[in-house]
């Protein structure tokens, strides 16, 4: 009896006092279980930082090797496999999201978001370039450096012997819009060249013509990708019934290359440290360069910092009153890719998979939003090319004026819409802007030495300007929705034309087919019977 009494008496007192449970959250247990759970919530994050600076501490600790160009090859190999993965799940990831997700909007819906994404696009750049011209002028980058030269650095000549014309440029970009052959787009783009042709005149002189020849270069072209799965999806959305098995088809190959995505996802932290690792072991003598054109890079990434610490945020926070560094907190992954790739393009399938997961934002605006951000929104490459161009002008002593400054700004808010989501990409769209003011283009050698320093900080812009505009067109969506403005529709299948199993659709595609399940009752039963 005193036996069962003293039970009872712990079982109350153990029901009295729950935390003193072994595992409740104020006891050691309890603490060990949830510091498990957040490194197994947030393992992905953590790997991917230390990776970026594991790769530091590999390339400062093979720099006094003296490793060959070969071996420096080799070392980046682990790299370069992560690059070639992210580069091919963009083409699939960028149709696929694009189709649905222009499918699942409705012709009202499509047009309001989309006219606030290119609004919130083209006043971000713009005010990105304004901001780059006015450090420039602060800052005065090229004050002092006049008598720096390439072969001062070692360098040899970068930029093309014959720079693109301004008109020509915009042509190709309009060319590149509506693509002749979309498997060509898979992976080369237009590109206008020149030719030089003499001719003899009536007086005996010979004059030289520079005569443009289009020609395709290698490159995806992922702005005529993007603007035919846009009219694909809203055409599909049109036909109706007709559509709705390709709809299926492309939200079920959507959700599978995200599966891809996550797959590839944990094999960053490996190429990201040797990527970053083979980068600084690249380098000759980082010193030379950082000493010699510091005011250069501390302007462009000084740019970047204000655009992307302050600007982008307070723009968030704006329109949602939400804390903005909480939302960029659940990206962390993305801007870590973003810094050590280089590439806008290749840090989209992990922004997708993190923005979704992490943020919670509606799949049907991520996925209609991120691809066409990763094209045509460049803050980033806007702030370094217009420093680049300003730094170049005070490099030739040349006083810029007013219709200049305003040619700059123009000028680089419009190309940096065509630049290339790859490293390196943004530094020939330069020399666009010094053909657009007149000035030259034999010191892009010298923006060419540093790139892969400043093009760090200019991706990890350009994705956080994509991730907090996807952010503010989820919150405007759902304020719609509580007024009671329905802005985003479910592709729902009213009859299936083939009683197939709904294990083979997309989740995505809500299926209303009572009476192929009916028909099929009959044909399950005899085959029950039979057996």
């Amino acid at each position: 009896m005193e036996k069962s009494s003293e039970t009872n008496g712990y079982l109350d007192s153990a029901q009295a006092e729950p935390a003193a449970r072994p595992g409740a959250p104020g006891t050691a247990a309890g603490r060990a279980r949830r510091c498990a759970g957040f490194l197994r919530h947030h393992a992905l994050v953590l790997l991917t930082v230390s990776g970026v600076v594991a790769g530091a501490g590999l390339g400062a600790a093979l720099r006094g090797l003296g490793l060959t160009r070969t071996q420096v090859t080799y070392l980046a190999f682990p790299g370069d496999m992560l690059l070639r993965m992210l580069r091919m799940i963009i083409l699939p990831l960028v149709v696929c999201s694009l189709v649905s997700g222009a499918a699942s909007l409705d012709a009202s819906s499509l047009g309001r978001l989309g006219g606030i994404a290119v609004a919130y696009f083209g006043l971000t750049t713009l005010g990105a370039s304004a901001l780059a011209v006015a450090l420039a002028f602060i800052i005065k980058p090229g004050s002092g450096a006049q008598t720096l030269q390439s072969s001062d650095l070692g360098l040899v000549s970068g930029p093309p012997q014959v720079p693109k014309e301004t008109v020509d440029s915009f042509l190709d970009l309009a060319r590149n819009l509506f693509p002749s052959n979309l498997v060509v787009a898979a992976f080369r783009t237009y590109a206008t060249e020149y030719r030089e042709a003499r001719y003899n005149t009536s007086t005996g002189n010979i004059t030289t013509e520079k005569i443009p020849i289009g020609t395709e270069i290698e490159g995806m072209n992922i702005l005529g990708l993007v603007l035919f799965a846009l009219m694909l999806g809203v055409a599909l959305k049109k036909l109706g019934h007709e559509g709705e098995e390709l709809i299926r088809f492309f939200n079920a190959f959507n959700e599978a290359t995200m599966v891809l995505v996550s797959w590839i996802m944990w094999y960053v932290p490996v190429g990201i440290m040797f990527l970053v690792g083979s980068k600084i072991v690249e380098m000759k003598d980082i010193i030379l360069l950082v000493t010699s054109l510091g005011k250069y890079i501390f302007t462009s990434i000084l740019g970047h910092f204000i655009h992307g610490g302050i600007v982008l945020p307070l723009i968030y926070f704006v329109f949602t009153r939400k804390n903005p560094f909480r939302f960029l907190l659940g990206l962390l992954t993305p801007f870590a890719t973003a810094f050590a790739t280089c590439s806008s393009s290749a840090t989209l399938p992990s922004m997708m998979k993190c923005i979704e997961e992490n943020n919670g934002v509606d799949k049907r605006i991520s996925r209609f939003i991120l691809p066409i951000g990763a094209t045509v929104n460049m803050d980033g490459a806007a702030i370094f090319q217009c420093v680049a161009a300003v730094f170049i002008a005070q490099l030739n002593n040349v006083e810029l004026r007013a219709g200049q400054i305003f040619t700059i700004l123009v000028t680089a808010t419009a190309s940096s819409v065509g630049a290339a989501g790859v490293p390196a990409g943004g530094v020939l769209t330069i020399a666009i802007i010094l053909e657009a003011i007149g000035l030259p283009t034999h010191d892009l050698s010298l923006i060419l030495a540093v790139d892969w320093i400043v093009d760090r900080t200019t991706t990890v812009v350009n994705v956080e300007g994509d991730a907090l505009g996807a952010g503010i067109l989820h919150y405007l969506n759902q304020k719609a929705v509580k007024k009671g403005e329905q802005e985003l529709s479910e592709v729902k299948v009213e009859a299936i034309p083939n009683c197939k199993s709904e294990e083979e659709t997309s989740p995505l595609v809500t299926h209303q087919n009572p009476a192929c399940s009916a028909a099929s009752a009959p044909e399950l039963e005899s085959k029950e019977s039979v057996l």
